[in-house]
């Protein structure tokens, strides 16, 4: 008999089967498009910690981890990250405050909050801001009328606790969700057996000049990182045609300590406030009105204050924040067989940091690293859906125009207009094959890291001159499903012109054009009712057209090389579950070493897990992630990033990998 999680499972195979139409699965309520992958069950299935880097990591093939530290770690898509990728938390937009990376925006959300989360590759998106090379769209719980709640508490290796509740209920009308969470985690060991602060032993031994980075005796055994989050929900149905939906979200996290970097984390507090309100049935030309409002802020003070560099050059503080505010409103209605969306979309956000010394601040020309910039856009949306008999089309398109500026006296504001546009095609050709073709535009403007940053010499980094990205993308590919296998294909060529690449040579941000093309396939095979396969693996490839100036090598930084995930899911029955899971990543043999990357070696890790169920209530899993304690490192050394550097600036700080990793998880559902 299959189990409810087959069940799920088997439909969830039977829905992508069909022509584009809305499915359900769980608390899922997406279409099942052929350029969206779906990330399920995000907070019942990564439980091992509360990072969603690594969460889309280990389940999708089409994302690679930039590891910085034991949480709040950063992602790479079809070969590119950063503001390259659009992220919104329930269609809220936050940017990070360091320009280091230290909290992307993907940090800014726990996995123990998350429904489900929509991934979809490709300038194919033209409701959002700044959608290059993908936009990732996090969904969080939502709130129920019937009383829940859920209590786990979760231990693992390496000194790691967290516990989290989640309590959720109401009427008809109007229903509440609370969700909160704490958890902190002492240094990881890699398969060697060394911390964090034995890593960095291990490089300043043989790179002279670098022993200033390393911690200090009395911080030398300090925990990671400790993080506390708060999610609040309030959904009101107004009416049968009228409901608002009103959120908050908190998440502040303390002393997170980055061992290649020359600075840890003091704090890093982030604060999401969302509002939408929709309006249905207004008339012929109005099926569904959505009113949207948002502000996110994030408060970023990272320093050397643990490090043994304070006794030389004292305590060194570099404090950022951040805020990005939008609007947006969006009108759907039906005409015929087309399916129409127009909208106008508004963001703005603010970025300011200071360097300071013992709480001083530096001299005036040094103070700022970026000079209170401002990104402001302002956009006009329109999308098409026309079905025609065995054929599907979207259609998108958008116009931008965005101005940035800065405090800083005598600096040049810029502007920017954009117009984005795509096309995407889908041919049924019967029950089990689907053929697809994209053809996408898009744009994204400089930040302000890259048009303004200086570092604390007061160097300048940034590239006041520097023109927008646009992708022009081809994407092909087919989709088969049967009774018990399907197989998903896509091959995509990126044209990037005038990409954004930081030149270490001449240590500024340049544009240079760049084309990037890659392939994934993926699929799930169900070998009899108690065991299913998931595979997939992804490849890309990146070359700049010319190299930059006074440099030789033509590879892009940051492009993976082959990955491949493997799941073997075997369900004993309805009560008990394991699953297998195998993670391979080819040697980094093509690379940008003259902007600081490095060969890194292949790398093979297998994870298990069981799960159990005791009654209606209780949930028991255990795990054990590198199973057999390998030594390995996923991401490489881009130089865009401030790393721990010696032996000429070209010999950088590696982060090795978590080694064995043995977890324990209980939950209480009512």
């Amino acid at each position: 008999m299959i189990n409810i999680k087959k069940g799920i499972y088997l439909s969830f195979i039977c829905a992508v089967s069909l022509q584009a139409t809305p499915i359900e699965l769980g608390t899922i309520d997406v279409e099942a498009k052929l350029d969206t992958e779906v990330v399920k069950d995000v907070s019942g299935e990564d439980i091992k910690s509360a990072d969603l880097a690594e969460a889309l990591f280990k389940q999708s093939p089409s994302v690679s981890l930039v590891r910085r530290s034991g949480i709040a770690n950063d992602i790479i898509v079809r070969g590119q990250k950063k503001d390259n990728i659009n992220v919104t938390i329930d269609g809220a937009k936050i940017c990070g405050a360091c320009p280091n990376r230290m909290d992307p925006p993907v940090s800014h959300v726990l996995t123990n909050n998350i429904d489900f989360i929509e991934l979809n590759e490709g300038p194919f998106n033209v409701e959002d801001f700044g959608s290059l090379s993908a936009d990732i769209k996090i969904h969080t719980k939502k709130p129920k009328k019937e009383l829940s709640g859920e209590l786990s508490f979760n231990v693992g290796s390496f000194d790691y606790k967290k516990g989290a509740f989640t309590i959720s209920g109401g009427t008809e009308d109007v229903r509440f969700l609370l969700s909160t969470s704490y958890e902190r985690g002492g240094q990881y060991e890699d398969g060697d057996g060394d911390t964090f602060a034995q890593q960095q032993d291990r490089y300043i031994a043989t790179h002279p000049g670098t022993g200033g980075m390393g911690y200090l005796p009395l911080n030398r055994d300090m925990d990671a990182f400790t993080k506390k989050t708060l999610l609040a929900k309030m959904f009101w149905d107004i009416t049968d045609t009228q409901s608002l939906e009103l959120s908050y979200t908190k998440d502040k996290s303390d002393d997170v300590l980055y061992p290649n970097t020359p600075m840890d984390a003091d704090y890093d507090d982030g604060d999401i406030y969302n509002l939408t309100y929709t309006l249905k049935e207004l008339g012929k030309y109005s099926k569904k009105l959505t009113l949207s409002v948002y502000q996110s802020e994030v408060d970023h003070p990272m320093s050397n204050q643990y490090r043994k560099s304070t006794a030389t050059k004292g305590v060194i503080k570099h404090w950022l924040t951040t805020k990005m505010q939008g609007a947006k409103v969006k009108n759907e209605f039906n005409m015929g067989n087309h399916s129409l969306t127009m909208g106008i979309d508004y963001s703005k956000r603010n970025w300011d940091g200071a360097y300071y010394k013992d709480n001083t601040p530096f001299p005036a020309a040094r103070f700022h690293s970026i000079w209170d910039s401002e990104t402001q856009n302002i956009a006009f949306f329109a999308k098409d859906k026309i079905t025609m008999d065995k054929w599907e089309l979207d259609l998108g398109l958008r116009y931008d125009n965005t101005d940035i500026s800065t405090d800083r006296a005598g600096v040049q504001d810029n502007s920017y207009d954009g117009l984005s546009g795509n096309m995407y095609a889908v041919y049924q050709a019967d029950k089990n094959s689907k053929y697809f073709m994209g053809l996408g535009i898009s744009s994204r403007v400089p930040d302000g890291k890259e048009l303004y940053y200086h570092n604390k010499m007061g160097q300048e980094i940034g590239t006041v001159t520097l023109d927008k990205v646009q992708n022009r993308e081809f994407d092909v590919g087919v989709e088969y499903v049967w009774d018990d296998f399907t197989l998903k294909s896509k091959l995509f060529y990126s044209d990037l012109k005038d990409y954004i690449a930081y030149n270490a040579t001449t240590k500024r941000f340049e544009n240079v054009d760049a084309t990037i093309w890659g392939l994934d396939i993926s699929g799930t095979y169900i070998a009899t009712d108690s065991i299913y396969f998931d595979y997939g693996l992804s490849y890309q490839r990146g070359k700049k057209k010319d190299a930059l100036l006074g440099q030789t090598d033509k590879d892009l930084a940051e492009i993976p090389p082959l990955k491949l995930n493997l799941a073997l899911n075997y369900d004993y029955d309805e009560s008990l579950s394991f699953k297998a899971e195998g993670i391979y990543g080819a040697k980094w043999s093509k690379f940008d070493a003259d902007n600081g990357e490095q060969p890194l070696d292949s790398y093979a890790v297998l994870n298990v897990k069981g799960t159990k169920t005791f009654g209606k209530n209780f949930e028991l899993t255990l795990g054990i992630d590198n199973l057999f304690d390998k030594t390995y490192a996923v991401s490489n050394t881009y130089k865009d990033l401030t790393l721990i550097a010696g032996g000429g600036d070209e010999d950088v700080m590696l982060m090795n990998e978590p080694g064995r990793y043995v977890y324990a998880n209980i939950k209480y559902t009512f």
